[in-house]
């Protein structure tokens, strides 16, 4: 894999000369620690921004990391990571080892400070027991005196030492000029404890007898604990992605001229080197198999369980494993151009991303914070006339309860969630806001060539030509020559002699001699008689005009001596999957149209074998880029969400137009830039799952808001009334937070 340092220098230059004034070629995914609140995220980009040089910083706080484009020639990678730390958090590269160093810090420190909270807590909570028992009169003074000192003395580790984040984080958004979900916490831990000291070192005083230190130390001790848990569930996610990272080899065995192998670092390879990929190591960058048979264990990129059968002349990818055999590949794409490299760029891209419906909860949380204090305030102005002894403990409560953690995790948690169970199936999301209109599509446009078809064909026809001696008509003999074409054909790795030899599996490549390929037109060779037989073009065989007349399909002719004896008609092969697809489509509500830039008769034939097999589909032939962008335009215009899928430079217009695009994993760069998810395994059945998750999480996300609004419309009243004490309020706000993210981490096991 290549280093952070490199990938930023890759990023930061452009062929040597200086970019363009205004332009941002520098750009850094940064791993963020210590953030606990979406509130955190604007900190952290405030102070990002404030960096020389820095255009644009992304923090999620959902997925802890911050994508920033910024201008090498005036910061560099330190001076962000520095920012960051001054804004009161920890930032490294997003490389795995730094990151993952940083990840296991930042977790030994939450299970020091929980366990501490937790140990505190439970002392304190034995030396209050006296004074839940006794009855009144019963425990004399000294004693209780004694008691509380002695809670008093446990509670200092957990306010100094548990709690520190909460301050930290108060502190961090009261000196930006923010408020953030720490400030009500910090602020509700201060008053008990300074009000619960007050009472313990002068009873009957300004801060009356009673003391919260039992309050105190649980309501810290169930707040670290729910915030432990989601700092678990956002590690299991970068474990994921480092996960990936990892599966790229760092060295690969190259071959020499000399015939021998070289192991070499893999930022070494070129396109056009050979290279040797023993049995059971990844492929080391996307290439053409020189030899085979073998077989890909594609499971991480494309989510197929099953390895994938390879054969001489097909195409690897970086990051597979090699299954099979020891094999020989052509290098074709190196580093960040590899499909590999891409998958994991997009994986960074969406986790950075903050959805439409985040965003609207981050903007009502801040509002709804300055309320929460202003009722604090209120309740204890009201409970100071009502009963003096418990208007701390109202106000503490109020603070606690009504934080809105629920809420700003209600749908980054399900999102992200809901993009991990995607890329899992095969189909990265490169724009979370795409899950809501998803959601919501009554229309999808397939695009036909590389779609619903493969980038294959397939053997259609095999026909006589009238040059065909009548000894050579029979059944058996055609067989036999088409199995000494496929012989022939075996030679060559043109997508016509390939799908020829597919076709007849039994054909034996050595029966033929001398054998020459002429590039555009075919083969020749010669046979064990001294005979030589072409295998091409019709008319470079020998047909006449006409002979080969198959209508409009791609045909290949073969014979001896300038004779075209037979024909073989190909077609494009239909996905395995395709007609599954469209029926579950179909079922799910969905009218599915076909716009090709086909000609009509190869569309309609498509058509007539999808209406064969049970999935009759409505078609547009010979479409051009401007009428597939009208066909979408019109629907849209009838208030239909349209999502369309393709995969060529013809495609991206129409993708770019979609409420929602997806390209396929093959496809053309351009197409896949504009698209909003890559099908990275081909596979046409993730698309009509991938619509059918992108509704359960917006179920999930209205849970989540229902619940979060529910909790607090119900706890506020019940705070403001005295029923909800502050170890309870503590124990709500932290179960109401883990409810969100366990209700939301269900979509991460679809």
């Amino acid at each position: 894999m290549t280093s952070f340092a490199a990938a930023m220098t890759a990023d930061a230059v452009s062929s040597g000369a200086a970019p363009p004034a205004g332009d941002l070629p520098g750009q850094a995914t940064l791993r963020i620690a210590g953030m606990y609140c979406a509130a955190c995220a604007g900190t952290i980009e405030a102070a990002l921004q404030q960096v020389d040089g820095v255009g644009e910083a992304r923090v999620s706080a959902a997925a802890e990391r911050a994508t920033v484009r910024w201008d090498p020639r005036r910061a560099s990678v330190a001076d962000l990571v520095a920012a960051v730390r001054r804004a009161g958090y920890d930032a490294a590269p997003d490389a795995a080892a730094p990151a993952h160093a940083m990840r296991r810090a930042e977790a030994r420190q939450a299970l020091w400070r929980l366990f501490v909270a937790w140990f505190c807590m439970m002392q304190v909570m034995m030396l209050a027991w006296p004074s839940y028992i006794a009855a009144p009169g019963e425990l004399p003074d000294d004693l209780r005196q004694l008691l509380n000192w002695g809670a008093w003395v446990l509670s200092i580790p957990v306010v100094w030492w548990s709690a520190a984040p909460f301050f930290a984080g108060a502190w961090r958004s009261l000196r930006t000029r923010r408020i953030g979900m720490d400030v009500p916490v910090a602020l509700g831990v201060a008053v008990t404890f300074v009000a619960s000291t007050g009472a313990t070192f002068a009873p009957g005083g300004a801060f009356g007898h009673e003391v919260y230190f039992d309050s105190l130390t649980m309501f810290v001790a169930f707040l670290l604990a729910g915030r432990w848990l989601e700092m678990r569930a956002r590690h299991r996610a970068a474990a994921t992605l480092e996960a990936a990272l990892a599966a790229m080899p760092r060295t690969a065995w190259r071959c020499t001229d000399a015939g021998g192998v070289e192991r070499v670092d893999v930022d070494a390879l070129r396109p056009g080197d050979r290279v040797q990929v023993p049995l059971g190591e990844p492929f080391p960058a996307d290439g053409v198999l020189l030899e085979g048979p073998t077989a890909a264990d594609e499971a991480l990129l494309t989510g197929e369980s099953e390895p994938v059968a390879k054969a001489a002349g097909d195409t690897v990818v970086a990051g597979s494993v090699n299954v099979g055999a020891p094999v020989r590949l052509r290098v074709e794409r190196v580093g960040a151009d590899t499909r590999y490299q891409a998958i994991v760029a997009l994986m960074q891209q969406a986790l950075t991303q903050r959805p439409a419906l985040a965003r609207i909860a981050d903007r009502w949380a801040t509002p709804f914070l300055w309320i929460v204090l202003l009722l604090a305030g209120g309740a204890a102005a009201a409970w100071s006339v009502i009963d003096p002894e418990r208007a701390v403990w109202v106000a503490v409560s109020v603070l606690i309860v009504t934080c809105p953690c629920a809420l700003s995790l209600a749908a980054p948690s399900a999102m992200t969630a809901a993009a991990g169970a995607l890329a899992r199936r095969g189909v990265l999301i490169a724009r979370l806001d795409a899950l809501e209109p998803l959601a919501q599509v009554r229309r999808l446009f397939f695009d036909k060539t590389g779609t619903l078809t493969e980038d294959r064909l397939e053997l259609a026809a095999v026909r006589p030509l009238p040059a065909l001696p009548s000894t050579q008509a029979s059944p058996a003999a055609l067989d036999a020559l088409q199995r000494r074409a496929a012989a022939l054909a075996s030679r060559s790795a043109h997508p016509l002699s390939r799908a020829l030899a597919a076709a007849t599996p039994a054909a034996e490549a050595g029966a033929w001699h001398e054998v020459r390929e002429v590039p555009g037109l075919g083969l020749s060779g010669v046979d064990a008689h001294g005979r030589t037989w072409r295998l091409g073009r019709p008319d470079w065989v020998g047909a006449a005009q006409g002979d080969a007349a198959f209508g409009d399909e791609l045909r290949l002719a073969f014979g001896p001596d300038g004779q075209a004896w037979i024909g073989f008609a190909f077609d494009e092969r239909l996905r395995a999957d395709a007609v599954e697809t469209l029926r579950d489509l179909r079922t799910q509500g969905v009218e599915v149209q076909l716009l090709s830039g086909d000609a009509a008769p190869r569309v309609e034939r498509l058509a007539a074998r999808l209406q064969a097999a049970g999935a009759p589909l409505p078609v547009q032939a010979a479409a051009t880029p401007e009428d597939k962008l009208a066909a979408v335009r019109a629907a849209q215009a009838d208030g239909v969400r349209v999502a369309m899928v393709g995969d060529g430079v013809n495609d991206a217009p129409v993708l770019a137009q979609a409420d929602v695009a997806f390209a396929m994993g093959q496809g053309a760069l351009v197409a896949r830039a504009t698209a909003d998810a890559i099908v990275v395994g081909n596979r046409l059945a993730s698309i009509a799952h991938a619509r059918r998750l992108a509704q359960r999480t917006l179920r999930v996300v209205r849970q989540n808001i229902v619940w979060a609004a529910a909790y607090n419309a119900l706890s506020i009243p019940l705070a403001l009334a005295g029923w909800l004490p502050p170890w309870a309020a503590g124990l709500g706000m932290a179960l109401s937070s883990l409810l969100v993210v366990g209700n939301s981490l269900r979509l991460a096991r679809d």
